[in-house]
């Protein structure tokens, strides 16, 4: 990003946007505890989440997918949401959404993804790109899964198909951290 502030920490609208997830995450009901697992080079992040009154869990900092995997193992869960903490305008009903895609499909695992061209037209660049059904998309860090299962190499997964362009952006360079900021201005 470019700058000396942690990404969770980084301000959209007045408050860090992990503050921004941990608010949406919590006005859904299915959802029992929030987690928020942080690395030795994150202080200021695990200082936060701990003073929004979540759990915080200190992983290795080997990488995202490393350390969510630890927290997965250390902590013996069962379904799990994974949410990165660089999605400031995530809904409520996204995430509902995105539980009950799961559950109905049965599979053991679920990604939300967008279009790359409604991606692009925020004027955004995605990390990743996947060919699915004949469609180009890019996962924009909401995931479910099956923890009993995150020791297995691949797990048949579920897509939902986000079609919310507003909502759908994950913060990575500062170009999309003053997207988030004019659409989260925007939307009040």
């Amino acid at each position: 990003m470019g700058v000396n502030v942690e990404k969770p920490m980084l301000q959209v609208d007045g408050k860090p946007m992990l503050q921004h997830v941990i608010e949406t995450l919590s006005q859904v009901q299915s959802i029992k505890r929030i987690i928020v697992a942080t690395g030795p080079w994150t202080p200021n992040t695990t200082v936060e989440a701990g003073r929004l009154g979540v759990e915080v869990l200190a992983t290795p900092g080997d990488g995202f997918e490393e350390d969510m995997r630890f927290a997965i193992r250390k902590l013996s869960l069962e379904d799990v949401l994974v949410v990165s903490a660089d999605l400031p305008l995530i809904t409520p009903a996204i995430i509902s959404e995105a539980i009950a895609k799961y559950r109905k499909s049965g599979k053991p695992a679920l990604a939300v993804m967008a279009k790359l061209e409604d991606y692009e037209h925020l004027g955004a660049k995605p990390q990743y790109v996947f060919e699915v059904d004949g469609q180009r998309l890019t996962p924009i860090g909401i995931n479910l899964l099956n923890g009993r299962r995150i020791d297995e190499k691949e797990l048949d997964q579920e897509i939902l198909l986000l079609d919310s362009p507003d909502v759908i952006l994950n913060v990575n360079n500062p170009r999309e951290l003053e997207l988030a900021r004019k659409k989260s201005t925007a939307t009040k």
